[in-house]
């Protein structure tokens, strides 16, 4: 355990969040957890796609909520730092595909092994090296290249929903200006409801179930470890924890705990393999909209990731209605809110990422891999952004690496 970073304490944490709670992470914890929900439809159109039972995979975003939800819960508190937890996005889509293929239990097994690989790799100190190894304008390339899609969708509805969209966007912008004490974020998603009353949006449609996660016993093959453990423990050690250990330091936060992150996702998704969930690790999106600038006041930001959690504990026994409910709304709503959220943090990225100072090219390869969306054999974009990014910027900018090699000889001598 002398790898895993000190926190704070949850002794206080409850006294510490109502000191700490103000309009402004309280508008951020609120469109993190909007966005978390909204993750839920992406399980559904891969279960669906695959060829999944629908009552498996309402059980499987109802876990994914509750457990995760459980974690985000924990994490921020314990740290003080905005360190939102969720589920691997690729690693769901790989779950999907694989379990008519190796069989649920099977498929869960192998997630087991995922996560007890992960929670060695942060007791032991592994992250910590890797994120040392890995220069911050390439981790910052990533993810640029990674939260550009949120930007692109927010402008894009000005083509198809041009009103709307202008309603919300300007909304955001005029009111940031004029009522300094007032979250835009806030406005901009009453701006966006008033508009879908005005215009009347159906309703009629919502339902309400209730339903929680349900336990199950994992089996294990080598077959359902080649084909989706073993990936599965690569994106976790070598896409998910980066990418959000490198938006939270890309915030301002130094001392981000990569070891502490990647051994709970390990613990996390270890627990999760019993209910029918494939993983647990830190949710890179949802952090970059609880670590930016719209969340208030730095050390107060870490409030809106246990929003965000609670919301999702809240949420996950009814998530068949908040399906509903966000069928019933336009795609771009979400898309233009979590835009707006992830501006700051878009621009903060491609500023490190692009300072003209070190490892420039590595950066753009990475933005430009993590932007491409590539799979290569079987993972996903971000991961190679990362390692493709640090074989180019060695190749051609060598002596950007010296004073990491340097420490690091320093470091082990000492």
């Amino acid at each position: 355990m002398k790898h895993i970073e000190k926190g704070v304490s949850l002794r206080y944490a409850p006294r510490d969040f109502l000191r700490d709670l103000n309009a402004d992470n309280a508008s951020t914890g609120l469109v993190a957890g909007i966005l978390g929900l909204s993750v839920g439809v992406v399980h559904i159109s891969a279960g669906t796609s695959a060829g999944l039972d629908s009552s498996f995979i309402m059980i499987w975003v109802i876990s994914y909520l509750m457990i995760n939800g459980l974690f985000g819960l924990f994490m921020p508190a314990y740290y003080r730092l905005p360190l939102p937890m969720a589920n691997s996005i690729p690693g769901a889509l790989m779950f999907a595909a694989v379990i008519p293929v190796v069989g649920l239990e099977a498929a869960l097994g192998a997630s087991l092994i995922a996560g007890a690989i992960t929670l060695i790799a942060g007791l032991t100190g592994v992250m910590g090296i890797v994120m040392r190894l890995i220069p911050m304008p390439i981790v910052m390339g990533m993810v640029g290249g990674m939260l550009l899609s949120f930007g692109l969708n927010m402008v894009k509805p000005l083509e198809s929903a041009l009103v709307p969209a202008s309603i919300m966007i300007l909304a955001f912008f005029i009111s940031a200006r004029i009522f300094r004490k007032i979250p835009p974020l806030i406005v901009a998603m009453l701006a966006g409801i008033l508009y879908l009353i005005a215009t009347g949006v159906d309703l009629s449609g919502i339902e309400a179930t209730v339903r929680f996660p349900e336990f199950i016993m994992p089996e294990f093959t080598l077959g359902a470890f080649l084909t989706y453990g073993l990936p599965l423990a690569i994106i976790l050690v070598g896409m998910e924890t980066p990418a959000g250990v490198g938006l939270v330091k890309g915030m301002g936060y130094k001392d981000a705990p990569a070891n502490a992150i990647t051994a709970v996702g390990g613990l996390g998704t270890m627990v999760s393999s019993f209910f029918n969930l494939h993983s647990t690790c830190i949710a890179a999106p949802m952090t970059g909209v609880c670590a930016s600038p719209e969340a208030g006041s730095h050390n107060k930001r870490w409030v809106a990731a246990v929003i965000a959690g609670a919301i999702f504990v809240v949420a996950a026994p009814f998530y068949g209605y908040v399906v509903s409910l966000l069928e019933a709304t336009p795609r771009y709503f979400i898309a233009i809110i979590a835009g707006l959220a992830l501006m700051r943090v878009i621009t903060s990225s491609m500023a490190i990422a692009f300072s003209g100072k070190k490892h420039e090219i590595g950066a753009l390869f990475a933005f430009l891999i993590a932007a491409s969306g590539i799979q290569i054999l079987g993972i996903g974009a971000t991961f190679w952004a990362l390692v493709l990014g640090v074989v180019v910027s060695a190749i051609f900018e060598t002596k950007d690496f010296d004073f990491i090699f340097t420490r690091e000889v320093a470091n082990s001598g000492s």
